[in-house]
């Protein structure tokens, strides 16, 4: 038991090849109840495809070593115990003179006993492996039928844990959304909600390689908004606006500032007058023409400004539908805009806009997330106290929770039952099957060895009955 050598697929396939009954014990290994597995067409294992059986920590499996050999020594002291007694009753009995009637008793139990100690020493250890080393044949069986035992038991978990009616059904008496919203609704709960959850967003940030994040922002956003043209886009939107009136404030801002320009002019309409006027005019004439027109200029934007209904301020809107109307149709104003495209599409600022924006954005996500104060912890906490509150106050709600969840039991049952049960069986295949051996022993062979000391026990009681039933009927 203390060493282990690797299984050879070449000695495998000859061991079986000698053995024609390897059919009829997998037919009795594998439970009746249980369908035939389908056939799998398999490569034959190399001795790289063997796995280290997982197991517990060294101390504990030196431990477990140690209760198995004590018990082992314990049933097996006790075998030799009958078998002694058997000497030693048998040859009471043949010396001269014969022993008391007793003898004969205790011999037959001891011999009974004996007997049904070794055939389950026998039987435990066929489980594991060759009796004495002789390749007796159906001994070894875990190690010869691990594959079988595999697809047995996966198909065994499949049929009888991961049943879609049998999970939905325990889903269903759990009562999860009413025990959900009753935990949820607690505020110290929601509070470490949003605490797992800006932890987990945080390091999901963190975890996320920068350049993946700037190369999704370019393509998914800056490259995205390059692709289009501007001009229609641009003109639909502002011929929109104009609809709905949105372009007012725009219009009133332009007055306003036209207004209070105008107003600052004096000296700069009057020199411009001047300028313009004919030099053999008086300056007098020059000066009084320059104040003349600066005062109707501010007379006339004044009106604009009081007057909602101005012309000039209907021109103003003509003149925007116009610009709207020519984004989307003159081909040379639309030349014009993808111009202007290009030349902000390749600036540096737009460039480099994508490592901005990842900087940014993942500077503020960061933040709120690890922030316990912040605007999104307090508004994951606001939101599961009252999702919580919710279920808890509305049937209709809970009743509708418990169908989506039953149904999502339902499908992972239906759709990923398979891959369980198939992680199972092929985890078996690639154990080194000396020490799956080695280590089910280690699991399960403490109370095996009960099995040993119950046929020594209970063999020496048959025999005995049966001995003391001959014995009064025959008088032998």
């Amino acid at each position: 038991m203390g060493k282990h050598r690797a299984v050879e697929p070449e000695n495998n396939t000859q061991e079986e090849a000698q053995n024609p009954q390897n059919d009829a014990d997998n037919a009795e290994i594998t439970s009746p109840e249980t369908p035939p597995a389908p056939v799998k067409t398999k490569a034959p294992a190399k001795r790289d495809d063997f796995r280290k059986v997982p197991g517990p920590s060294a101390e504990v499996e030196a431990q477990r070593r140690r209760t198995l050999r004590n018990h082992k020594a314990f049933v097996t002291a006790l075998l030799i115990v009958a078998a002694v007694i058997f000497l030693a009753c048998s040859w009471w009995q043949n010396q001269e003179g014969g022993a008391p009637t007793w003898v004969g008793y205790v011999r037959a139990a001891a011999e009974a006993g004996m007997i049904g100690g070794l055939a389950d020493w026998f039987a435990v250890t066929a489980l594991f492996r060759h009796p004495l080393g002789i390749p007796i044949p159906h001994t070894a069986l875990i190690r010869k039928k691990k594959d079988s035992v595999g697809e047995a038991l996966s198909g065994f978990v499949g049929e009888n844990f991961l049943n879609a009616e049998l999970i939905t059904d325990k889903v269903s008496q759990a009562n999860i959304p009413e025990k959900l919203g009753a935990w949820l609704s607690q505020t110290e709960n929601a509070e470490k909600v949003s605490r797992e959850a800006g932890r987990l967003t945080a390091n999901a940030v963190r975890a996320m390689d920068p350049k993946d994040a700037e190369m999704l922002i370019q393509s998914q956003l800056i490259d995205k908004l390059g692709e289009p043209q501007w001009g229609p886009p641009l003109g639909k939107l502002l011929e929109g606006l104009i609809e709905d009136g949105k372009v007012e404030p725009v219009v009133n801002e332009l007055i306003d500032w036209g207004h209070k320009k105008v107003l600052t002019m004096e000296d700069s309409v009057v020199t411009l007058i001047d300028e313009r006027m004919p030099t053999w005019a008086p300056r007098f004439a020059r000066s009084m023409v320059g104040e003349r027109v600066y005062k109707e200029l501010v007379d006339w934007v004044t009106d604009v400004k009081n007057d909602d209904d101005h012309e000039a301020r209907h021109a103003i809107r003509r003149g925007l539908h116009n610009f709207a109307s020519d984004l989307q149709t003159d081909p040379e104003l639309i030349g014009r805009v993808e111009s202007l495209k290009s030349d902000i599409m390749g600036s540096t600022p737009v460039q480099g806009a994508a490592e901005a924006i990842w900087a940014k954005a993942a500077e503020a996500i960061i933040t709120q997330a690890e922030t316990s104060d912040s605007m999104l912890r307090e508004k994951i906490v606001e939101l599961c106290v009252k999702w919580g509150t919710n279920i808890q106050e509305d049937p209709h709600l809970r009743e509708s929770l418990d169908n989506r969840i039953q149904g999502v039991a339902r499908f992972l049952a239906d759709n990923y039952a398979p891959e369980v049960t198939n992680i199972i069986s092929e985890t078996i295949e690639r154990w080194d099957a000396d020490e799956a051996s080695d280590k089910i022993e280690l699991m399960v062979g403490k109370d095996l060895q009960f099995i040993r000391l119950n046929g020594t026990l209970v063999g020496a009681l048959a025999g005995l009955v049966i001995y003391a039933v001959n014995h009064l009927i025959f008088g032998l």
